[in-house]
């Protein structure tokens, strides 16, 4: 089965697509500005599209815990400005 979260989150896949039909409107004689303007266009989409998965499992696993969510690797500001006040 094909997990669409990751697929549609993965920057290879929008490249992919964003390649795909760039060489398309070439093949049928498009300008390069046009296929350049398509492009940027698809790989915005792909980051608005991306934030809003991302953004929804977060919510949804926040929702499942009953609170915070801690992402490995991220640091909260509240946390940083506690380490910088202790530090004084």
């Amino acid at each position: 089965m094909i997990d669409w979260k990751a697929k549609l989150t993965s920057r290879k896949f929008w490249t992919a697509i964003a390649e795909f039909v760039t060489m398309l409107i070439i093949a049928f004689h498009g300008s390069q500005e046009t296929a350049m303007q398509v492009t940027a266009l698809i790989m915005a989409g792909a980051a608005v599209i991306a934030y809003i998965i991302g953004e929804g499992l977060i919510d949804a696993a926040s929702a499942k815990s009953g609170g915070t969510v801690i992402l490995p690797g991220v640091v909260d500001a509240d946390e940083e400005d506690d380490e910088e006040d202790a530090e004084i």
